[in-house]
């Protein structure tokens, strides 16, 4: 696949896939004679965990640092465990404190559709 098509395909600029390129944030894509990228499965793999990892707020020095230890083999598969782990109780911190504003937001909606039925806004909140 073209840069142009992954693009497309995968709703990412290909500003952002040489960019995850260079900085080491996914490997160094296939090219074809002339330089031209040519996404092979495995390089439209490692772009599908980009977007996955950036889509949940991983920062991309954990994409480069990730892929870093991958590079160097199975012998950082345990970084590579905990990494991962990490980022995970990161996700999970985050979704807590989503879930404790979206209770607070459903709260505060509840009291103004109180309003609306009755005319009267009450601020016992």
């Amino acid at each position: 696949m073209t840069i142009k098509e992954v693009s497309e395909k995968y709703n990412i600029p290909a500003d952002t896939l040489r960019y995850y390129e260079r900085v080491g944030a996914i490997p160094p894509v296939t090219r074809i004679p002339g330089g031209i990228r040519d996404y092979t499965e495995q390089d439209i793999a490692w772009v599908q965990l980009a977007k996955c990892m950036r889509s949940a707020g991983l920062p991309v020095e954990v994409l480069i640092e990730y892929l870093q230890l991958y590079q160097q083999g199975d012998e950082t598969i345990q970084a590579r465990l905990q990494l991962l782990s990490e980022q995970r109780e990161a996700l999970l911190e985050q979704r807590k404190a989503i879930d404790e504003m979206l209770n607070r937001l459903n709260y505060k909606i509840s009291r103004y559709e109180i309003a609306v039925e009755t005319g009267v806004l009450s601020w016992d909140e």
